[in-house]
């Protein structure tokens, strides 16, 4: 389970441009979004996205359904009041993964660059990939970034998992097909280096 006192904590007493993770753009889960050739209507979800710039950046590139799910109502309010009036086109939803509820086949891209290396529990980490099975449409798409085998052991005080790319597609199993991974270093606001994997998957047909 999350620890929702914890990032409830954090997006209270810390700007959201002084947290390791910040990204102004989200530009590589930009790129991989649009390489998958789904529509703007297509029905993404990003998971502990609450603060993330990457709804600012879908909704500029005109994409029109999306949803922003995250354990923390103040991240969430943090993206809402950034976005202004705009946030209105988004559904936002406050919850810990393991435990929302999702409609059957109701999602085409799930998108998620923060939570999964927090579940340090192999029964927390199945339990979030059934949720992905359930929501995702058949040949639907995963991106999935977390840290790589070189990234940091600790993330906000927390301790994280650190995945190759195999590593982390065999933790979704074959139901998934991988199409491609990348390794991006990303530079923190405090001058630091930390080793991300992005890989994005398919979801099987049938």
């Amino acid at each position: 389970m999350q620890n929702k006192d914890h990032w409830e904590k954090v997006y209270t007493t810390k700007a959201p441009d002084s947290v390791s993770w910040f990204q102004a753009h989200a530009d590589m889960s930009m790129r991989l979004i649009r390489a998958s050739g789904l529509g703007r209507d297509a029905a993404i979800v990003d998971i502990g996205g609450g603060a993330s710039t990457l709804v600012d950046d879908l909704l500029g590139d005109g994409y029109t359904n999306v949803t922003v799910l995250d354990l923390s109502a103040a991240a969430l309010a943090e993206s809402q009041h950034r976005l202004g009036a705009r946030a209105a086109c988004v559904k936002w939803v406050e919850a810990d993964i393991t435990r929302a509820t999702f409609d059957p086949h109701s999602i085409d891209l799930w998108h998620d660059r923060a939570v999964f290396h927090f579940l340090t529990a192999q029964e927390d980490r199945q339990t979030y990939v059934k949720q992905v099975l359930q929501a995702l449409k058949p040949g639907g798409h995963v991106i999935m970034a977390t840290f790589g085998s070189h990234g940091p052991t600790q993330c906000s005080g927390l301790p994280v998992m650190r995945y190759a790319p195999d590593e982390l597609h065999a933790e979704f199993g074959e139901a998934f097909t991988m199409l491609s991974h990348e390794e991006q270093i990303h530079h923190t606001p405090f001058g630091s280096d930390q080793q991300f994997i992005y890989c994005m998957c398919r979801k099987q047909m049938a």
